[in-house]
């Protein structure tokens, strides 16, 4: 790949702001003026929206602008915002490595290599194990309850809906004759949370705000026209919260009155009011929480326009769009298109709505934005929202499969922003891992197991039958290679490479050569969150060399060979890491035809039904398994989905299978997958993720598998429209980001390719397959196109061209 700069990479950005949109509708970057377009007509319109208030979580709309979030219930005599803030988390800083660990490991590995798996387990989980062996859990910051007095009489008129075009909620209603309106948005340009009330009679605006929260709290006026709810995050496992934080809500009336004393906000008599939320925390990084939380969110109040609400409108706007518009979807309408959101989640099944698949594909987008900006954290298990002081599963970053499924849309959904506080968690992880490394393994490099938190935990938490497994970190720093083969930055490959090499460092030196194959092997491992053995009514999965951790090593090792190429730096070491992954076990077919999961073919394992299906992940998210390249591991993967059973049980765990769905090429399975996952058992009336309960993942997942349909890149190849489903017959998509650093926009009528256009970022050769022959012109006129095989088509680019895709006459 020809590497390009951030720099050209901005360059790029803004030449892909100009390309001519595909789609029928309106572009996606048109901005609409503040409480227009609630009930003009639009084809396929990119809107949740309904016709009552929310009366539980579930219900209330996401807005976030990747560090500050608030679920908007949409009341009328009574509004709530429940907020968050990233960095509020149980505990402190803190590590979690146990310096006593490395002296059990000989003997761990004793008792696998003998067998005794029981024992292995047993004596992983009384020495092998962080402290705590539970991780801190991420915590709301509390609620902002609106109270509005005057509105008491009958409502009519109401819709409250989420344009995701914009990132704005807007709540209208009509009470007593005069309508209301109510924006919400959380504003990335200014890093506050805007609220607008308006109404269409003069002096119709008054409330009382007040704060109430989960976690130890205080409130006070802080000026005349901002109330203050300062606290302390919770206590976990026996550390004492550390992140204090402060929410600050200012009103800014036009007309009437607004005044503050110590626990309520009061607004009267206004004509429109703008009330503006700023979170600030003592969260410096994951070793320091000594910052001024007062500080830092009295200067975004303080520097925010608060008495131009166009102004606060427009930049939020502008700086969302910049990155949402890249993107338009269409893949058909019908008259669904005229339900409220929740009755169309409903009636997915049924069939004929193909534009809540596009809708659902674009709302994963608008999480992605919404909870992984800089400056920010990653997004978490529930991307950013949480209204639980002890969320399902602490609300982490679960590395064996969850954090890393938040970001499949990055690359392909043409969001490499939103990379960015990831790839600075990773930086962080890497230093802790570190710690870990020697304090418990003994070695170089560094080392993650499956979980981590905002503290940066490294260690093996939970229990030994989750918590052993070491790929956390390997599978993380594979991302840096996927953002340099999405976007050809060679700036952010050069910045993290350290980091990838610290990864690679560690297995090079703690691969063991396993007893019975002569395989180098991770020992001790397992093949995440499922059993291969009951001992005495104990399930066990400690084992070494399970087939996902072979996979992600194997790519492991030969990215960072490409990188050590590309950047020319560490030959020699790049050539050990070549050595060492030719020398891993291969991915092997078991008995009853399965993927084998592990070195040893465990019968009874084989069947053990389960919501993971870690051992393919050879076929997605790696390339390892194709069908074209290997037809007999496809199979077998095939029929490991079909041992492993039904395909409902987790939200996210469909997703994933809809992901390797696509890659085999199976179109059907793929949308019946989506039918699952879209029912209301899977997916929230908001249209939340649910594992149960809400998990953000799927959703991502589901964008991921989408993306997949209509195009994929890997394999040093990018193919158009491999296995669109039968329901989308016809349909449009712009944006979408290819490997080798291409840009596509893709038309299709019955089912077939009518035109692409591929715009190269980095000048790279491009491998183009389609199914149908196809001419290429660029700015030059025809381009001459080497055909190696049926279906395939080689030819040059040059960088920032864009090249037309026609099938032959």
């Amino acid at each position: 790949m020809n590497p390009i700069t951030r720099r050209d990479l901005l360059r790029t950005t803004g030449l892909t702001a100009g390309a001519i949109a595909l789609t029928g509708h309106a572009p996606a970057n048109a901005e609409a003026a503040p409480g227009a377009g609630v009930d003009e007509p639009e084809t396929n319109p990119m809107r949740l929206w309904y016709t009552a208030p929310a009366t539980e979580w579930l219900e209330a709309l996401a807005v976030g602008n990747g560090r500050v979030g608030a679920m908007v219930f949409g009341g009328v005599a009574a509004e709530t915002l429940m907020l968050n803030e990233d960095t509020v988390w149980a505990g402190g800083p803190h590590d979690y490595a146990d310096p006593r660990g490395s002296e059990a490991l000989p003997e761990i590995r004793r008792l696998i290599n003998e067998e005794k798996w029981g024992e292995a387990q047993n004596l992983a989980g009384e020495r092998f194990m962080g402290r705590p062996t539970e991780q801190m859990q991420y915590q709301p910051v509390g609620d902002l309850h609106l109270d509005f007095p005057g509105l008491t009489g009958d409502v009519t008129e109401y819709r409250r809906s989420l344009d995701l075009t914009t990132a704005i909620t807007t709540t209208t209603f009509v009470v007593d004759g005069v309508r209301h309106t109510r924006e919400i948005f959380s504003s990335h340009a200014h890093q506050v949370l805007v609220a607008r009330f308006t109404a269409d009679a003069p002096g119709a605006i008054s409330f009382d705000g007040r704060y109430e929260s989960l976690q130890e709290t205080s409130t006070h006026a802080h000026d005349t026209r901002t109330l203050a709810l300062e606290g302390r995050s919770g206590e976990a496992e026996g550390l004492e919260g550390k992140v204090r934080f402060v929410s600050l809500a200012r009103a800014v009336a036009e007309g009437g009155s607004v005044t503050c004393g110590a626990t309520r906000l009061r607004v009267r008599g206004a004509d429109a009011v703008t009330l503006v939320v700023s979170i600030g925390t003592s969260h410096r990084n994951y070793l320091d929480v000594s910052g001024d939380h007062f500080a830092k969110a009295v200067e975004p109040l303080e520097q925010t326009p608060v008495q131009g609400y166009g102004v606060l409108r427009r930049a939020h706007v502008r700086d969302y769009q910049e990155m949402f518009g890249r993107v338009d979807i269409d893949l058909g309408t019908s008259p669904s298109v005229d339900l409220p959101t929740d009755e169309r989640v409903v009636a997915f099944r049924d069939g004929q709505d193909p534009q809540l698949a596009a809708l659902y594909y674009q709302f994963g987008r608008y999480l992605l934005i919404s909870s992984s900006r800089s400056p920010g954290q990653p997004a978490n298990l529930q991307g950013l929202w949480n209204d639980k002081m002890l969320p399902p599963w602490q609300s982490k970053y679960t590395l064996n499969i969850n954090c890393e499924m938040n970001y499949w849309p990055a690359g392909p959904a043409n969001l490499a922003e939103c990379w960015q506080p990831l790839f600075a968690m990773i930086e962080e992880l890497a230093e802790s891992g570190a710690r870990t490394a020697k304090k418990m393994w003994g070695a170089k490099g560094w080392v993650a197991h499956h979980n981590t938190d905002l503290w940066r935990g490294s260690a093996p938490v939970d229990f030994a039958f989750y918590g052993v497994w070491p790929t956390g970190g390997a599978w993380l720093s594979l991302l840096f290679w996927e953002h340099y083969e999405y976007t050809g930055d060679l700036d952010t490959l050069r910045e993290y490479f350290p980091v990838l090499r610290g990864a690679v460092e560690f297995f090079l030196d703690t691969l063991v050569q396993d007893e019975a194959t002569g395989y180098l092997v991770t020992n001790p491992s397992h093949s995440p969150e499922i059993k291969h053995h009951e001992i005495n009514d104990e399930s066990v999965s400690i084992c070494a060399g399970p087939t996902m951790d072979m996979q992600i090593l194997r790519d492991l090792f030969t990215a960072f060979d490409k990188a050590c190429a590309v950047l020319g730096q560490d030959r020699a070491m790049a050539a050990q890491a070549i050595a060492a992954r030719d020398q891993l076990p291969p991915n092997q077919i078991g008995h009853l035809g399965q993927l084998q999961e592990w070195l040893i073919d465990w019968e009874e394992a084989a069947t053990e039904i389960s919501r993971h299906v870690s051992h393919l992940w050879g076929v997605f998210p790696s390339d390892q398994i194709t069908p074209r390249r290997t037809p007999e591991l496809a199979v077998a993967a095939d029929r490991s989905l079909e041992l492993r059973g039904p395909a409902v049980t987790a939200g996210w765990s469909l997703a994933w299978k809809m992901n390797i769905r696509a890659r085999l090429l199976q179109a059907d399975g793929v949308y019946t997958h989506l039918t699952q996952l879209l029912s209301t058992g899977r997916t929230a009336p908001n249209l939340f993720d649910l594992h149960p309960p809400f998990q953000i993942d799927g959703n991502f997942g589901g964008t991921s598998a989408i993306n997949e349909t209509i195009m994929q890149s890997h394999s040093g190849e990018v193919w158009l429209l491999p296995c669109v489903p039968d329901a989308w017959p016809a349909g449009k998509v712009r944006g979408l980001r290819a490997r080798g650093a291409f840009e596509l926009s893709i038309t299709w009528t019955d089912g077939r390719l009518q035109t692409a256009r591929i715009q190269s970022l980095a000048g790279n050769t491009i491998r183009l397959r389609t199914d149908l022959p196809v001419r290429v012109s660029g700015p030059g006129g025809p381009v001459d196109v080497e055909r190696p095989e049926d279906g395939l088509a080689v030819f040059d680019t040059r960088r920032g061209a864009t090249y037309v895709v026609e099938p032959l006459p």
